[in-house]
C-alpha cells in the first residue's frame, strides 16, 4: 500500500527535525520527505494531514505486562493494544510476571505470542536477575542474554543486599546488556506512601523521605564507578537525584536514567483526593522535585521518559490510600497529557519531549532509533494533539483503568501507528 501524508508536521529528533512536509510511504518505507509531493501513482491513498504530527514511534522503556499469571488486570493483547493506541512502536516489559521472566522458554513463549498478533508494537523483554524475582540467586543470565527479545536485566524492584547488586555488576560487565536498578532503600521508606513534607502530614499518610532514593542512588553510583558497569537508574523522583546523576554523568560513570512520565505532571498536592491512582512508587515528589524532573529531561541528565505501565483490578485499587497496591495505566494518555501540559504551555519543545519520549529510550536500550528519512522502515505514529476525547473504560484498550484520570475530557489522541 501507498500512502502521502499532505502536510503533516514531522517530529524526528535523531535530524533535529521540526517541520511542515510531505510524507510518502510505500511497501512499508519511507521513500519520500518534500515540502511538496506532486506525482504520486493512481493507487497511492491521499490523506490531508494539516495540523497532524507525525513523530518517530515512541519507546517504552519498561511496563508491566500482567500476563502470564494476572491477565484479569491485562493480558499480553490488550498490553499491546493500548501501546499502539498511545503511539507506540515499541514495549519493553518487567520480569514481574507469574511464573517471573527468569527463563529463555518465557521469553521464547511471549515473543512468540506477540508475533502472532500481526501489525503490533514490537515486543521486548526484561530478563530478570534473579529466580523468581526473589533476590537470593542468579538467573542463568548468559542463557538469558543469548536469548531473542532480552533487551537487558532487572528485578524491577529495590535490592536488599549491596554485596549481591556489586556481584550482579561484575557477572552483567561482559555480556554487554543493558541492567537497570530501581534504587529504594526499603528501611527508610518503611510503610509510607508519600512524599515526606507538610502535604503528608496535612493528608495523615506515612511518609517517605527523599532520602529513601538518594542513599540507595549514591549507593549504586559506587558501584558503577567500582566495576566500571553502565547501568540505567529507573523511576528517578527527586531533586536531589537529579543533582546526583549530573554529577555522576560529568564524572563519566556509564550511566543513564528515567522518570516516569506522571512524576513530570503531578506532584504531593494532587493527593489530597486521595485516589488511590496517585498511589505511584516512588511515591509523587513535591513541586520543587518535579520541577527539578522537567530541567533534568531537557538537559539531558534524565535521557528518558518511561510510562512504567501498571493496570490493577477495580477491586485491588478500591481500598483505603496506604493499602491499595502502588501503580497506574498510562500508554493510551501519557503523549496527550505530556503534550497539552509540556508542549502547549511552552515548557518543552516538540523535539524535547520526543527524544526523551522515542530517540532516548531507544540508546538507552541499546537500539537504533527509528528515523523519518527516505530508505528508512516506516516506524512512525500519527497525532492529532486537537482531537477531544473522554478517558472512560470503553475508550481504552488496557483492560484496567485505574488512572486519576477516568471521566475527564482529554485533548490530543493517536491516530495511526506504522510498525
Amino acid at each position: 500500500m501507498t500512502e502521502l501524508l499532505q502536510q503533516v508536521r514531522v517530529i524526528d529528533p535523531g535530524l533535529d527535525t521540526d517541520k511542515i512536509a510531505d510524507v510518502l510511504i510505500a511497501d512499508g518505507k519511507i521513500q519520500v520527505v518534500a515540502t511538496q509531493i506532486d506525482h504520486i501513482s493512481s493507487d497511492t491513498q491521499v490523506k490531508d494531514c494539516r495540523g497532524l504530527v507525525l513523530g518517530t514511534g515512541l519507546v517504552d522503556l519498561y511496563s508491566h505486562s500482567s500476563e502470564p499469571g494476572f491477565e484479569e488486570r491485562e493480558t499480553l493483547l490488550s498490553l499491546l493494544q493500548g501501546a499502539a493506541a498511545g503511539g507506540f512502536t515499541r514495549v519493553s516489559i518487567l520480569p514481574d510476571t507469574s511464573p517471573a521472566i527468569d527463563h529463555p522458554a518465557i521469553v521464547a513463549q511471549l515473543q512468540q505470542k506477540a508475533r502472532e498478533m500481526g501489525n503490533m508494537p514490537h515486543l521486548h523483554v526484561w530478563g530478570a536477575m534473579t529466580l523468581d524475582l526473589a533476590g537470593k540467586q542468579l538467573t542463568e543470565l548468559a542463557e538469558l542474554a543469548g536469548t531473542t527479545g532480552v533487551v537487558g536485566f532487572t528485578d524491577g524492584k529495590p535490592w536488599e543486599n549491596l554485596g549481591f547488586v556489586r556481584r550482579v555488576l561484575e557477572y552483567l560487565q561482559p555480556l554487554g546488556k543493558p541492567v537497570a536498578f530501581w534504587p529504594c532503600d526499603r528501611l527508610l521508606s518503611a510503610n509510607g506512601v508519600m512524599r515526606e513534607g507538610a502535604q503528608a502530614l496535612r493528608l495523615g499518610l506515612p511518609p517517605i523521605p527523599a532520602s529513601a532514593e538518594t542513599t540507595a542512588i549514591a549507593s549504586l553510583l559506587e558501584l558503577v564507578a567500582a566495576t566500571g558497569t553502565p547501568v540505567h537508574i529507573m523511576r528517578v523522583s527527586t531533586s536531589r537525584s537529579v543533582e546526583l546523576i549530573a554529577s555522576a554523568k560529568a564524572a563519566g560513570l556509564p550511566i543513564t536514567a528515567s522518570t516516569t512520565w506522571m512524576h513530570l505532571l503531578l506532584d504531593t498536592k494532587a493527593v489530597k483526593s486521595y485516589n488511590t491512582s496517585l498511589n505511584l512508587e516512588p511515591p509523587l515528589g513535591n513541586a520543587s522535585d518535579v520541577e527539578a524532573l522537567r530541567a533534568g529531561v531537557r538537559e539531558g541528565v534524565i535521557d528518558a521518559i518511561a510510562i512504567d505501565h501498571a493496570p490493577y483490578t477495580y477491586e485491588e485499587k478500591v481500598q483505603a490510600f496506604a493499602e491499595s497496591p502502588g501503580g497506574a495505566i498510562g500508554f493510551e494518555l501519557a503523549l496527550p497529557l505530556l503534550w497539552q501540559n509540556l508542549v502547549e504551555t511552552g515548557k518543552f519543545t516538540a523535539l524535547e519531549l520526543w527524544q526523551a519520549l522515542s530517540t532516548q529510550p531507544a540508546i538507552c536500550l541499546q537500539q537504533k532509533p527509528s528515523a523519518i528519512s527516505p530508505g528508512q522502515k516506516a516506524e512512525l505514529m500519527l497525532f492529532d494533539p486537537q482531537k477531544l476525547w473522554k478517558v472512560e473504560r470503553k475508550n481504552l484498550y488496557t483492560l484496567s483503568s485505574n488512572t486519576p484520570w477516568i471521566g475527564q475530557e482529554l485533548k490530543g489522541r493517536v491516530l495511526q501507528i506504522w510498525v
